[in-house]
């Protein structure tokens, strides 16, 4: 369901988890291939921004998504930014893992924790979507 969801379906996120996505866009390409270009519209720290992101790997067989933020907000602050998303199914449920790589420009800019608030929040809240 969440492979699906993020690979055939991005769109119905902010619906599944409206506090904290509030829309996408499909910038360029086609949303199953390699070099497509997505934008995320989404609440960070009670926040609007956004998230133009390229998709550089795409896996459909082992369930396994990456992103990676070529402009943003992120980017603004951090050197680079990128999420990989892979699930595996065991006896039919899904088991949801994220990879959050960043790179601070210097010791000063703090570590990331509220992005990944943002994920488990937002994983959550399609879980739930799909529960009821």
């Amino acid at each position: 369901m969440f492979h699906n969801v993020f690979t055939n379906k991005p769109h119905q996120v902010s619906t599944m988890s409206p506090l904290h996505v509030q829309g996408f866009d499909l910038l360029e390409g086609d949303i199953r291939t390699v070099g497509s270009k997505i934008c995320w519209t989404y609440t960070l720290d009670g926040e609007k921004k956004i998230s133009e992101e390229i998709f550089e790997a795409v896996d459909h067989e082992n369930k396994v998504l990456i992103l990676k933020e070529f402009e943003g907000d992120i980017t603004d602050k951090y050197d680079s930014f990128k999420a990989t998303l892979h699930i595996e199914t065991k006896d039919e449920i899904d088991l949801v893992s994220w990879t959050l790589e960043y790179e601070r420009p210097n010791e000063y800019v703090p570590e990331f924790i509220s992005l990944l608030d943002l994920v488990v929040g937002m994983t959550k809240g399609i879980d739930d979507h799909h529960a009821n």
